[in-house]
């Protein structure tokens, strides 16, 4: 039975259990599930399990090994449990993401007189937060205070963490101002909940604040602020703290390599995001899902295909956001047979049950492949719920498709969910109005309006030299608005003796059609072009983000404006990205 272990193992007396722990905690470090199981065939052969040391080590082996029912079973085994077993059980159901039964142990524990310690309070906190469950985190943080530990270290972070996961950045930081004592991963929750609610003048003040106090910040503080610059696309200032990475030896993580992949890809250099990738020696899980997405968002749909197959021979089991990455890429490129193909193996193959997203992937790519009749089965079909980004997918493709009539049931279906999104009344508005509405269409607005809301107004910014320069459609603010509209009269003119016919059809409102010349010549997107041209080196890329979709027409002319200028421009709407150069579009006009 025991073939695989140490001969040495049988030549210790039982009462000698100091080895067996020790191969107990290295079958644990090493993962090695069939040692751990013949270890403990022996344990309990020879009794030894009635030693609690030798239970919390079995317990611990089984959470390691991602075995928690199997933890649980040596925990029901172990007679007499010490506080140590509770905590090892509490925290091995949250290490593997069983949640409420460690909040639910948590509670045993106390029913048996038991009081929890610093190792009990953080399982519980970590739990609160997977749940997502500020409500239940504060009871454990009252309990902490209770039991004297809330000026330990450890309990006092993972707080900062669990409110700072919850959304309740203020909460995470008055106890992270309150805390007596602060190490490198406090730090880093508390620069990461700033982060994760967009709050990124105050993450990156905090990450400055932890430099000047000379703490030795750690991968996860380096991978919060480089996620920081990648929301913000700071791509210069990502890039400096890049080069304290690499100064600090930190370079060769995976959790700072996820966020340079994210980095490089969300300011539009997908060269840097491969770059990056390949640098990483080991590679977990993230960083692949990481340049998955950043390839699905750059249509590059074959690489992300290729990418699926590289992972599955690495070893590593793909997960529902690896899969969602995939259906957005087919979804991208129209590819509907694999797409389909994807989405079955998930369920059949993997047994990972598709979420909303991923059917509202599926009902995208349908929609926006014409095949609207089959997206709409789809969403009858489905064993869950369809939530508003479910029939929003419907809507979109109804509106690319000019079906307004399904339009309007998808709308309707929306409506019947409750309130819903200021985005929801905008897509049936300009359903309408592409098909000629323009009565419906106001109503639709009308709409938004009595509820107190408004349309969320298009900018576009670009980054120069560490500042973001950002535009609005038609407006003259800037303070090169004189240059800026001087050079998209010069660069219009040079687009039209190439063949460039503006498609005022995508002014979705009711207006003459020289008014409708004007406003689209003026999109947001294009003053930041123009900005762009008239600014940047002539061998540098034009790098625009806009925080809504592209319009049909301002993407057939900045094909012109490629050709005209001879530059390549690449553009980021709220979906995907599209990389304009020789006239061409790397979406192939589908998106």
């Amino acid at each position: 039975m025991l073939d695989n272990v140490s001969s040495a193992f049988f030549a210790v007396p039982c009462h000698n259990y100091h080895l067996i722990n020790d191969l107990l905690l290295s079958s644990a470090r090493s993962k090695s599930t069939a040692k751990g199981l013949q270890l403990h065939g022996y344990i309990v052969k020879s009794g030894l399990f009635l030693i609690p040391l030798i239970a919390n080590n079995l317990i611990n082996f089984y959470s390691k090994s991602q075995l928690p029912l199997d933890s649980l079973r040596a925990f029901d085994e172990t007679q007499q449990k010490s506080a140590t077993t509770w905590s090892s059980i509490i925290s091995c159901f949250a290490q593997n993401e069983l949640p409420w039964k460690s909040l639910d142990f948590l509670r045993k524990m106390m029913a048996g007189n038991l009081r929890p310690d610093d190792r009990v309070l953080p399982s519980a906190t970590k739990s609160c937060a997977i749940l997502s469950r500020s409500d239940v985190g504060r009871s454990v943080h009252c309990l902490s205070m209770k039991s004297g530990y809330e000026s330990d270290v450890f309990v006092g972070t993972s707080l900062v963490d669990m409110y700072g996961k919850c959304g309740e950045v203020a909460d995470a930081r008055k106890v992270f101002d309150e805390m007596p004592h602060r190490n490198v991963v406090t730090w880093s929750a508390m620069i990461y909940g700033y982060a994760q609610m967009g709050e990124n003048e105050e993450a990156l003040l905090m990450f400055k604040e932890a430099l000047f106090d000379n703490l030795e910040v750690n991968d996860h503080s380096f991978s919060s602020v480089i996620s920081v610059c990648a929301n913000s696309t700071l791509l210069e200032l990502g890039r400096q703290v890049q080069g304290l990475c690499i100064k600090s030896s930190f370079d060769s993580s995976s959790f700072v390599g996820s966020s340079l992949v994210s980095l490089y890809s969300k300011c539009g250099v997908l060269e840097g995001a491969y770059q990056a990738f390949r640098e990483t020696p080991v590679k977990n899980l993230g960083i692949w899902n990481a340049m998955l997405k950043a390839c699905a968002q750059h249509s590059h749909v074959q690489q992300v295909i290729e990418l699926f197959k590289k992972m599955k021979r690495s070893g590593l089991k793909p997960n529902f956001i690896t899969f969602l990455n995939v259906l957005n890429a087919c979804s991208h490129a129209g590819l509907v047979d694999e797409g389909r193909y994807y989405f079955d193996i998930m369920k059949e193959e993997y047994r990972i049950e598709p979420t909303d997203k991923h059917y509202a992937s599926l009902v995208d790519m349908l929609a926006r492949a014409g095949k609207l009749q089959e997206a709409l089965e789809v969403i009858t079909n489905m064993p869950i719920d369809p939530t508003e980004s479910v029939w929003g997918a419907l809507l979109t493709g109804c509106t690319l498709h000019k079906n307004t009539e399904l339009a309007a049931f998808a709308a309707d279906k929306v409506f019947e969910l409750g309130p819903v999104s200021s985005g929801m009344h905008i897509s049936l508005s300009n359903a309408y109005a592409a098909d000629g509405r323009f009565e419906d269409a106001a109503k639709a607005r009308k709409l938004l309006r009595d509820r107190g809301e408004k349309k969320e107004t298009g900018l576009s910014w670009v980054e120069e030299r560490n500042r973001v320069h950002t535009f609005a459609a038609g407006e003259r603010r800037h303070e090169m608005s004189k240059e800026i509209y001087e050079k998209l009269a010069e660069l219009g003119e040079e687009m039209e003796k190439v063949g460039y016919v503006a498609d005022t059809s995508f002014v979705l409102r009711e207006v003459d059609g020289d008014e409708k010349n004007q406003t689209i010549r003026y999109h947001s997107e294009r003053l930041a072009i123009a900005f762009g041209l008239i600014t940047f080196p002539a061998d540098r890329p034009i790098r625009v983000i806009k925080n809504l979709r592209v319009c049909g027409d301002c993407h057939n002319a900045i094909k012109f404006m490629s050709v005209c200028t001879g530059r390549v421009i690449i553009v980021r709407d709220n979906n995907r990205f599209h990389r304009f150069e020789g006239g061409k579009c790397s979406c192939n006009d589908y998106w």
